[in-house]
């Protein structure tokens, strides 16, 4: 047993039950039995020093090399991180690598145009046939939207899409762009259900191909183009912008710039959504391991870091909305989704990939569920004239879009589009 380690689970974990087998076969408990449980077991005595030693960078690694194991999976261990986050916060020991995140914080988001490129490409490249694992069957990498206890992810993530796209009241012609596309999904679905001429932007060569090669078997590529570039290099005009899952990469310190750039392509009378992660319990740091291994430059913003630098660049919010839970759901199926072709993914990479990535899946569910991480919608105007009076508009386009789709999947309907052709 490490001693040190121990005494400060003694002090860090009041509330469910952490369960501690040590690498010479002792076993401890900690914690009050109220709450979320977890059984954690050391298979080396390094493994223990390393966690003690830096425990928010150490206890991803350790795992993933294989010196750590969790009695049913991370999941546990991580929401019993999450309950006892007041306390653990508070030590010592917790505060001296939150202030050296902290200071560091400015030179891990420093996205500049060569750098953001650089960590784009290391999460997105990675090979194609993971994220077909485990996502839905459009790829959609981002929150869905559960309207349903028994909606699965198909239909959420339809149902995300239908969301966004009523929000931006879109009519047939105009010209959107989509910054951050992804694998095209969003893009080629406005300009399916909307009739509009759609330009995405993606700093990952890997979707840029697949979404470019989608909108060509859609027979969409007159109206969809997916380019290589990065937003800021943009200089033509756009009816609407919509941005989902793109702004978590984006860094406080490009904050103004970002929108900015908004509202220099965004047309006098034109509409934004910006859809992103966000922080309930206000401004922090990127945990060090998720740094380092998923997202390099990334961090999730609360809504007090964000506001001002719409506010600053002259935009006028005019809904906000909070998902709560949904990214909790979203993440559930992707972790049940991987973890069900584990073995498949172990074939296109290895076995510490695999706990990785199961790490990683757990690690953002778990901070959903109950680590304040959330996600928000904002729509943006530079005219506050330019959208209806109520938000009744919005559950108008999203029920008609939604009736048509369900009339095409029974055969009664044979196309559709949102604001006619």
């Amino acid at each position: 047993m490490n001693k040190i380690l121990d005494n400060i689970l003694n002090r860090v974990i009041v509330a469910g039950t952490l369960t501690v087998t040590w690498a010479k076969g002792e076993t401890t408990r900690y914690g009050s039995g109220n709450g979320h449980s977890a059984h954690l077991i050391f298979r080396t005595e390094a493994a223990e020093k390393a966690v003690m030693k830096n425990p928010a960078l150490r206890f991803g690694e350790v795992f993933m090399d294989g010196g750590i194991d969790f009695v049913g999976g991370p999941m546990g261990f991580l929401l019993l991180v999450n309950e006892n986050w007041n306390s653990i916060f508070g030590s010592a020991w917790v505060r001296r690598f939150s202030r050296l995140q902290r200071n560091w914080k400015n030179f891990w988001e420093r996205n500049n145009l060569k750098r953001a490129r650089q960590n784009v490409a290391h999460h997105y490249d990675l090979d194609d046939r993971l994220y077909r694992l485990f996502l839905d069957s459009d790829r959609q990498y981002s929150c869905a939207y559960f309207e349903r206890p028994e909606t699965d992810l198909e239909e959420a993530q339809w149902a995300k899409k239908r969301h966004l796209a009523a929000k931006l009241e879109i009519e047939p012609g105009q010209k959107v762009l989509d910054i951050g596309c992804g694998w095209g999904g969003l893009g080629l679905f406005i300009a399916d259900q909307t009739g509009a001429d759609v330009t995405g932007v993606t700093l990952s060569t890997e979707q840029h191909k697949v979404a470019n090669q989608r909108a060509s078997d859609k027979g969409l590529s007159s109206r969809t183009r997916f380019e290589l570039r990065d937003y800021r290099s943009l200089e033509t005009k756009f009816d609407r912008i919509v941005s989902v899952g793109m702004f978590e990469h984006v860094g406080t310190r490009h904050y103004r710039e970002f929108f900015q750039q908004v509202a220099r392509l965004l047309k006098d009378d034109g509409v934004m959504v910006l859809h992103s992660i966000g922080r309930s319990d206000g401004p922090g740091s990127t945990n060090p391991w998720i740094l380092k291994y998923i997202f390099p430059g990334g961090y999730i913003p609360a809504l007090s870091e964000v506001l001002p630098a719409i506010e600053e660049a002259g935009l006028v919010v005019t809904d906000i909305e909070i998902l709560r839970l949904h990214y909790a759901k979203t993440l559930k199926a992707w972790r049940e989704r991987f973890l069900a072709h584990r073995e498949e993914a172990k074939a296109v990479y290895d076995e510490r990939f695999c706990r990785m990535w199961e790490f990683y899946l757990c690690g953002s569910e778990a901070a959903f569920i109950n680590g304040g991480m959330m996600n928000f919608q904002i729509q943006l105007v530079k005219d506050q004239n330019v959208l209806p009076l109520t938000r009744d508009y919005m559950f108008e386009a999203d029920r008609a879009m939604d009736a048509a789709h369900r009339q095409i999947e029974s055969g009664t309907l044979e196309g559709f589009r949102l604001a006619g052709e």
